[in-house]
């Protein structure tokens, strides 16, 4: 029986898309006996709206919550070079940092030295954050962040640290990051984020990755990472491919950083690994070899005849944390009835007189073995198409919902064996 639950909801999702309803949604779970809130990533999005291709891996969006300025003490690694980047950006017309004057564009210290930068925005957004934590604390509310495994080459990281990603001598990016065809997308998908050059990272005592995940255990008490697979190994797209269909796998760090990772948060029970999608036998083994849990998504339980797919209810272990779904799934409701025949045959044995799908789903995973079950809150609301987050390899029209508060319904997700 699942331990701990917890909710997937986005700052954005919030009916005022940002802090202000922090409080009043931590209430609205905690009395629900939820112990977690889950979010995306809270770094800028790009163009899109994507917090998963970011401009920064440190720095936070200002539109998500501006409070009482804070001191920024901590985060002197990397503020001075993304408040220089935010400033150039906007005085060039928003253009990326290959196309900026050589000077700039090579980070000469004497014409950076004559720019006016002002952290007020990320002060004030560590005013409302560090309030927020506060009161999560004081409700017995756990948060979990999001940790993209890649940034974007238009990045205050890739122009502060070029030698730490594959560029070429102009700073432009030969390959590209992202994923071969699986169940999301017939033509895989193209992150189009830089690839990193990892013998640089070694070289450098692994300073960028344990600045990043101190960063963000300064912010969050459970750190989910993005992706997982990418330490062990990458799929390398040619930069100029219509699709991601030509990459191939490039060999990542395994071990040596991951031991970096746990050591830096002191706690593997605080790193949770996005392990989805095509996964060897060795991605499995590096994960458990460091003691993390990975993942299981319900909704990917029942469209084989595998015995051992991972996540059949049945398979799901405690080394494991079930998702109904997770932000790049339609919502439940939606894939239900959207279901092939074959799909609905090996889930309605499972199904209980009166039960909707979603209830089916969440008590499915609050009964399984794993250690925690984390559901949408489109789940819980059961709500179809329209409320759906992201549709991996569409660039537009995602990243958009919102909940509306006389739309929330009150509900638990209190089950046998679990605790709030």
């Amino acid at each position: 029986m699942a331990q701990y639950s917890g909710v997937l909801c986005h700052i954005t999702s919030l009916p005022s898309g940002d802090l202000r309803d922090a409080k009043k949604f931590i209430d609205t779970i905690a009395e629900a006996g939820v112990s977690i809130w889950q979010m995306l990533p809270i770094t800028p999005p790009d163009e899109h709206g994507s917090p998963y291709a970011s401009p920064s891996a440190f720095a936070a969006d200002p539109a998500l919550g501006q409070g009482p300025i804070a001191e920024m003490d901590d985060e002197e690694y990397w503020l001075n070079d993304w408040l220089l980047f935010q400033k150039i950006k906007e005085e060039q017309g928003g253009k990326p940092w290959t196309e900026w004057p050589i000077e700039l564009r090579d980070r000469d210290p004497e014409a950076l030295s004559s720019i006016e930068i002002d952290s007020s925005n990320q002060a004030a957004f560590m005013g409302a954050w560090k309030e927020v934590q506060t009161y999560a604390k004081g409700r017995g509310i756990s948060l979990m962040g999001d940790l993209p495994i890649f940034v974007a080459h238009d990045s205050a990281d890739v122009w502060a640290h070029r030698e730490l990603f594959q560029l070429d001598g102009n700073g432009m990016p030969n390959v590209v990051a992202g994923v071969p065809p699986d169940y999301f997308s017939k033509d895989g998908q193209k992150w189009g984020t830089v690839l990193y050059e990892w013998d640089a990272h070694e070289a450098e005592g692994w300073q960028w990755w344990r600045m990043r995940m101190a960063r963000m255990l300064r912010l969050f008490d459970m750190v989910r990472i993005d992706h997982f697979r990418g330490f062990h190994s990458a799929w390398a797209i040619p930069s100029g491919a219509k699709n991601a269909r030509k990459g191939k796998w490039q060999d990542g760090p395994k071990d040596a950083l991951v031991k970096v990772l746990v050591e830096v948060a002191g706690n593997h029970e605080c790193i949770i690994a996005e392990d989805l999608g095509i996964i060897p036998s060795e991605v499995t083994e590096l994960r458990k070899r460091h003691n993390l849990k990975g993942m299981s998504v319900l909704q990917f339980g029942f469209d084989d005849n595998n015995s051992d797919n991972p996540h059949r209810p049945a398979n799901i272990t405690h080394d494991r944390i079930v998702y109904t779904g997770t932000h790049d799934n339609d919502t439940t409701a939606s894939w239900w009835d959207s279901s092939p025949k074959s799909r609905i045959k090996k889930i309605k044995p499972h199904i209980r007189v009166g039960e909707s799908i979603c209830q089916t789903m969440i008590r499915l995973g609050l009964s399984s073995d794993a250690s925690m079950v984390i559901v949408p809150l489109q789940d819980i609301m059961e709500l179809g198409n329209e409320a759906r987050m992201n549709t991996p390899g569409i660039a537009h029209g995602n990243w958009k919902w919102r909940f509306e508060w006389q739309d929330l319904q009150p509900f638990s997700l209190v089950g046998e064996g679990s605790k709030s």
